[in-house]
């Protein structure tokens, strides 16, 4: 193995004739130049000069070291220019993984600024709902996962990762367009116990049967869907209603739909999850920025 260095200096020899011409343009002494192409040449086992009256002339292996030694530091220079860009948050590689309403909201809007300030960082788009997304960056699968958790909620986040709170997103009450509720600016849950319920992801079913439990019935779930738009559509044909986020609302709307406020408010928390060590990779870092605008952007909603 060769020390850069040695290598480096051994091309300013090369090119200027000399060890003091080197150590002028380099900044060192002329002992320290000597010391340095003693040490290269032990490294390589063989000479690299020969002494030309009062100047310097290659070996054969000094001649075939120094058509490589371009090459070598051309290969150096180009690896420290990616390096800084890295580190100056001009490139780099983020996947993030999240679930579908996320994708086709706070992702967008976060990934089309991040274009436009640092078009060298590189997103890779995933698709999962918690809680697999969060166990897919556990898997090293993924370097952001976006999740939700509602009120009550027993999930803890594993001590390895970061959670970083990105916005709360309300629940809005879905019901088919002419339902007698949707005379209502707002519908009281308590009054839903006789109502058929279209209901969603495992994760969305579980805090429905509970605040439904909370008001004092158990729901009649006739269908479970993790599919936005499968929901709307059962809510469109009369099949039963649901409860569906903001984010979705925000996107996606059935025309033979309409949605009211549900009272008591209900809300999930949207947040990113990270590894504790990846906080302070840039890339990964500005990608988590521009999330965290886009969700403070949409708060209340």
């Amino acid at each position: 193995m060769f020390d850069s260095r040695h290598i480096k200096t051994f091309h300013e020899v090369v090119s200027t004739g000399s060890y003091s011409a080197a150590a002028r343009a380099l900044g060192y002494t002329q002992p320290a130049i000597t010391q340095q192409m003693k040490a290269l040449e032990r490294d390589v086992g063989v000479p690299l000069f020969t002494r030309a009256g009062r100047g310097l002339r290659l070996t054969e292996a000094g001649e075939a070291l120094s058509r490589h030694a371009r090459t070598i530091l051309a290969s150096m220079d180009a690896a420290q220019q990616q390096l800084g860009a890295l580190a100056r948050l001009r490139a780099g590689r983020v996947r993030v993984c999240a679930f579908p309403s996320a994708n086709a909201t706070l992702i967008p809007e976060a990934m089309a600024r991040l274009l436009t300030e640092h078009p060298g960082v590189r997103v890779e788009l995933l698709e999962a709902e918690p809680p697999e997304s969060v166990q897919r960056l556990l898997r090293g699968e993924c370097d952001i996962a976006l999740s939700f958790s509602y009120p009550g909620s027993r999930a803890e986040t594993p001590p390895e990762l970061v959670e970083v709170p990105l916005m709360e997103d309300q629940l809005t009450l879905l019901l088919p367009v002419g339902h007698q509720l949707a005379r209502r600016h707002a519908v009281r849950l308590a009054d839903l116990g006789g109502e058929r319920w279209i209901a969603g992801c495992p994760r969305c079913r579980a805090n429905l049967l509970q605040v439904c439990a909370d008001e004092g019935f158990a729901p009649d779930v006739v269908f479970t869907t993790d599919d936005n738009l499968a929901v709307q559509s059962l809510v469109a044909a009369g099949v039963g209603i649901a409860l569906m986020p903001a984010l979705v609302l925000s996107f996606m709307c059935h025309r033979k739909v309409t949605g009211r406020l549900v009272e008591p408010h209900l809300r999930r928390k949207v947040s990113a999850y990270l590894l504790r060590e990846h906080q302070r990779i840039p890339a990964t870092a500005l990608v988590l920025d521009e999330l965290r605008r886009a969700g403070a952007s949409r708060v209340g909603c």
